[in-house]
């Protein structure tokens, strides 16, 4: 009989050697840092009135997270209001941790009243601005906040060091419940009234109603220095032209990707992206004037807008005493010119400046050889309206909004449970277009019959295929500038145009040196935008306008991404806390 002891060797070598790689993965990795989300209703005032709204720890706008590219953040969400909850980390790779990506019946059900669920994801390979939100109806509307991601320990950013970091995120508000808002539209089939206000930092600003005034969001900053501005869009419904008076702001990261500096005086930002800038602070102290920091809307569509303007004050400390000291008769107040709210050239050009790094520190990774081309039409179409009653869409039918005329209807249990059980029979189907099942002069006469058609449907990669979409916009109901959200992915911007995408000419023309990688990205208003993705991730990853009347009506789709062959390359099976349906 051999001896026990080489085992009992080899085992105890195999231990030290498992918590050696422990140790060592814990110390490459980073660490772990634990969150409460308390889910409440608070009481809040804007615009001179009070309402309820929902929020994180009674806060609003909601708490930071704070990471190093590394760490794993584990946040405890506790449902304590009457709604159904869940939350996304919005730009989160979430690589194999799918089950914790948020959005409500693609990758969980939703957390109900009284329950809670653990969401635990590791930050791989992403440094930046993000930010987090509630992805259920439109509860994002107060439920939102920053998500900074520091790099790792001893690793300078690619630009000046900041003197200080200020989160700028803009927000929207209605002063109406905007649960009953959405749910009276899509029943009745009509769009949903536009918000009252915009808000930065959660507050309104100036130039809203006398009240507002005291509401108002105040950066004070020293002569000579440079400020990182993080910006992030966490409006619902609005992309924003947003600037600073009599100064100039230098581009160096979009969507948590640093880019080539530029310098603008305005920046253009969509729902669901973000954009760190750095302010040079004049050398001067200007102890008797306000510049105003603005947003206002960038709209394109048919329909009515929000064509107020939400403001900050950037406030100049004086040397011996802060200038809010001076009497505000005295104050000169200097507001910035934004672009005219359809100025679409100037929205061109803007984006068209934001290209990555592209050097040897932050490569960039674009599939040059492609495996599956897709072709998107998006855009909004009509339903029919329902016997014995009468919709507010033109012609008595409902107004919708489509991938490919189809318009995606919410499944009544997560997409994600069903297809890692093998259950998807009777939840989604997997015949989603890949090219429009009827062609037609995109961006030209809409044809005669616009009537989309919905169903829940997706479309399945294997593991690691190289993908190329086109995504075109329609004038169908009216041309407009859609920003899509990818989830799981970052994804690279290869081209753009207006018109009609040419599969002949255009791709001649992509930028695959310095494309913009990002994981939102404006379909042109009357044109299109081609990006490429590698399906790296696997799981079941949302697509979707993050204009999010344009969601509700089915602007949304899903991509299920098969498992590798290595071990690697698997989704793990769900957490034991992971909410039932």
């Amino acid at each position: 009989m051999s001896s026990p002891f080489p085992r009992v060797l080899a085992f105890g070598l195999c231990v030290l050697w498992i918590f050696a790689e422990f140790v060592f993965a814990k110390h490459a990795t980073g660490i772990t840092r634990h969150y409460k989300f308390d889910i409440k209703l608070q009481n809040v005032t804007r615009l001179c009135q009070t309402k309820s709204i929902v929020t994180v720890n009674g806060q609003f706008p909601g708490p930071r997270i704070i990471a190093r590219e590394g760490d794993t953040v584990l946040v405890n969400v506790v449902n304590h209001v009457q709604y159904n909850v869940t939350l996304h980390w919005h730009g989160v790779r979430q690589l194999r941790s799918g089950w914790a990506d948020g959005p409500a019946y693609i990758t969980q059900c939703p957390i109900q009243t009284g329950q809670a669920y653990v969401y635990n994801f590791t930050i791989t390979g992403q440094r930046g601005t993000l930010f987090w939100h509630a992805h259920i109806s439109w509860l994002r509307v107060t439920v939102y906040g920053p998500i900074i991601i520091l790099p790792k320990r001893h690793v300078p950013y690619p630009f000046p060091q900041p003197y200080k970091e200020v989160p700028i995120i803009f927000g929207e508000w209605w002063k109406t419940d905007t649960e009953t808002l959405i749910s009276q539209a899509l029943q009745t089939g009509g769009a949903p009234n536009v918000s009252d206000a915009f808000t930065i930092n959660g507050l309104p600003g100036p130039l809203y109603k006398s009240c507002s005034v005291k509401d108002t969001f105040k950066l004070k900053v020293k002569p000579g220095k440079t400020y990182l501005l993080r910006l992030i869009n966490a409006a619902l419904n609005d992309e924003l032209f947003f600037s600073i008076a009599n100064h100039t702001l230098t581009v160096v990261e979009a969507d948590a990707v640093y880019v080539k500096p530029f310098k603008t005086t305005t920046v253009l930002i969509t729902p669901g992206q973000t954009t760190n800038v750095l302010l040079h602070t004049k050398h001067h102290h200007f102890p008797n004037t306000t510049f105003l920091m603005a947003a206002r809307s960038y709209a394109t569509g048919p329909g009515a807008f929000d064509n107020t303007t939400t403001a900050a004050i950037l406030q100049y400390q004086h040397r011996h005493l802060l200038s809010s000291s001076t009497t505000s008769a005295t104050k000169l107040l200097l507001k910035p010119k934004l672009p005219f709210f359809n100025n679409t050239n100037f929205a061109t050009i803007f984006s068209k400046k934001i290209r990555s790094l592209a050097n040897s520190k932050f490569p960039i990774n674009i599939p040059k050889r492609i495996d599956r081309r897709f072709f998107f039409t998006v855009g909004l179409g009509l339903t029919p309206c329902s016997k014995n009653q009468n919709c507010q869409g033109p012609n008595n039918t409902k107004l919708t909004a489509t991938i490919n005329n189809v318009s995606f209807v919410q499944p009544n249990t997560a997409l994600l449970q069903a297809h890692f059980f093998n259950q998807s029979k009777g939840v989604y189907t997997t015949d989603f277009p890949a090219n429009p099942l009827v062609k037609f002069n995109y961006t030209g006469t809409p044809p005669s019959n616009i009537m989309a058609t919905s169903g829940t449907k997706v479309v399945v990669l294997p593991f690691n295929t190289r993908v190329e979409l086109v995504m075109q916009d329609t004038s169908i109901i009216g041309a407009e500038s859609h920003p899509l959200h990818l989830h799981g992915f970052n994804f690279f911007v290869v081209g753009q145009g207006f018109g009609n995408f040419d599969p002949n000419k255009d791709p001649a023309k992509f930028n695959l040196v310095d494309p913009a990688e990002r994981n939102t990205v404006g379909v042109p208003s009357g044109g299109w935008v081609a990006i490429r993705f590698r399906a790296d991730n696997p799981g079941v990853w949302f697509m979707h306008c993050h204009l999010e009347v344009h969601t509700s009506w089915g602007l949304k789709m899903a991509w299920v991404v098969m498992d590798g062959k290595r071990p690697n390359q698997k989704l793990p099976p769900p957490p034991s806390d992971l909410p039932k349906c």
